[in-house]
């Protein structure tokens, strides 16, 4: 009986573990619609916008534990404007025109400016 209970137990907190909803949100923002997905811990993993069904605007990757990892730009489905990435170790600046990469700068950690 002891074994049951504890299996019983167990096979609860298994599905209350897959049981949370993080699945994608939509949400309409004028003639947008805004895409939140999420982690499984349901922290946000990613938040943008698409219109006409294109990615637009900007998009915001985080890792699981809230902290922003990549700042993206869109138009028309297409990569513009400048990108970051942070790694361990600094940030990537890619600049792309029109979906075409144009450049790389790579600015190490010590380097980087302070921000609010």
């Amino acid at each position: 009986m002891k074994k049951l209970a504890i299996f019983i137990v167990i096979v609860s907190l298994a599905f209350t573990g897959y049981s949370q909803d993080n699945e994608p949100t939509f949400t309409k923002v004028d003639d947008m619609v805004k895409v939140t997905y999420y982690y499984d811990n349901g922290n946000v993993k990613t938040e943008g916008f698409f219109k006409d069904k294109k990615l637009t605007g900007q998009w915001v990757t985080y890792d699981t534990t809230g902290k922003r990892i990549q700042l993206a730009n869109y138009k028309d489905g297409k990569k513009v404007g400048t990108w970051l990435i942070w790694t361990k170790d600094g940030i990537r600046e890619i600049n792309y025109v029109n979906n075409k990469l144009i450049s790389v700068h790579f600015i190490k950690e010590e380097y980087k400016l302070a921000s609010n």
